[in-house]
């Protein structure tokens, strides 16, 4: 076995889908300084994608920021509503989005886009939260933002035009570990009904043990250094890779998933975060509980957010809502 520059054992890495591998080729022609605690982009992040507006580019759907309460004792949550235009008197599904960015970097602006075209699809009521990160803000604080917005959306249901059965909460990468740990923070608390959990590439192992985590030392778009950077900031140097970390932090911890909503889990092929994810739909299973697993052949991590355009987006993104649809359909 081979070693890296920094004495790292190198395992092979299972290599990308051809349409990911060009973009990850371009993408390296502009390499971007590796991030530290003291370079953590904190100005500006809203204004790196286009406004909701434009994003919407005059589909009928309308929208609006909100000022939520936040956890006790905590700063309020900031989200932005998004509905179909003339569905006011109407109870309809919704689905809260929850951003990514390793819980550290992110603005709720950056997915507007996923929320968008889930919205105008299926018509539904979309809501993307914005949450506390670290370092500055340590778990619990991301999470608990997100379980106060959940909790937040169940009771203002009716005012939104919103079927409080029917709520699906979902994101990718950091967002998707923040939504499966709202699940298990619902089930534990006797909280809100949730309808289903949108896993994509869910980061949700503190470890960085498994073989994937070592295959994408250096290589694709969130790389091992990252995570370890991340996972650091939320929880410290005593738990950041410790088996004790707390599951509400990273939900791999938990020593029962049993009683959670359905879960719909993706993760590329090719990235990091596939065994951990793999591993997490195999335990709901050991429960008798519901995961629908895909893992996308050559897929990088975040490739429906990179490679929009490619072969395997455009069939993740169909597989996702048929899950959709079937969940809705089955919280009726």
């Amino acid at each position: 076995m081979t070693t890296t520059a920094l004495g790292r054992p190198a395992v092979a890495p299972v290599p990308f889908d051809p349409e990911v591998q060009a973009v990850l080729d371009e993408l390296a022609k502009n390499p971007q300084p590796a991030l530290t605690r003291e370079t953590l982009p904190r100005e500006g992040a809203d204004r790196m994608f286009p406004d909701n507006d434009a994003v919407i580019a005059g589909r009928p759907i309308d929208w609006e920021d909100r000022l939520i309460p936040g956890p006790a004792g905590a700063p309020d949550v900031e989200i932005t509503v998004f509905r179909p235009r003339g569905s006011a008197h109407e109870a309809r599904p919704a689905f809260l989005n929850i951003h990514g960015g390793g819980m550290i970097v992110g603005h709720r602006s950056w997915e507007t886009g996923r929320v968008v075209d889930i919205v105008d699809e299926h018509r539904v009521v979309g809501v993307n939260v914005e949450y506390r990160l670290a370092p500055e803000n340590p778990f619990p604080a991301g999470v608990e933002d997100c379980y106060a917005a959940f909790v937040w959306l169940h009771a203002h249901a009716a005012e939104l035009g919103v079927d409080p059965e029917r709520i699906v909460v979902g994101g990718g990468s950091a967002g998707g570990g923040l939504a499966a740990a709202v699940a298990l923070m619902a089930r534990d608390r006797r909280g809100p009904r949730m309808a289903g959990q949108l896993l994509l590439c869910p980061m949700i192992d503190n470890t960085n043990t498994t073989v994937a985590s070592r295959q994408y030392d250096g290589i694709g778009t969130w790389q091992r250094d990252m995570n370890l950077l991340a996972w650091s900031c939320v929880l410290g140097d005593e738990l950041a890779f410790s088996t004790d970390a707390p599951a509400y932090a990273a939900p791999s911890r938990a020593t029962d998933v049993s009683g959670l909503p359905p879960a719909y889990i993706e993760v590329g092929e090719a990235e990091a975060f596939r065994d951990e994810d793999t591993e997490y739909a195999l335990r709901i299973w050991a429960t008798g509980g519901q995961a629908e697993l895909h893992v996308w052949g050559g897929g990088a991590h975040g490739f429906d957010m990179y490679m929009p355009d490619a072969e395997i987006s455009r069939a993740a993104l169909a597989a996702r809502a048929s899950w959709l649809r079937r969940v809705w359909k089955a919280s009726r």
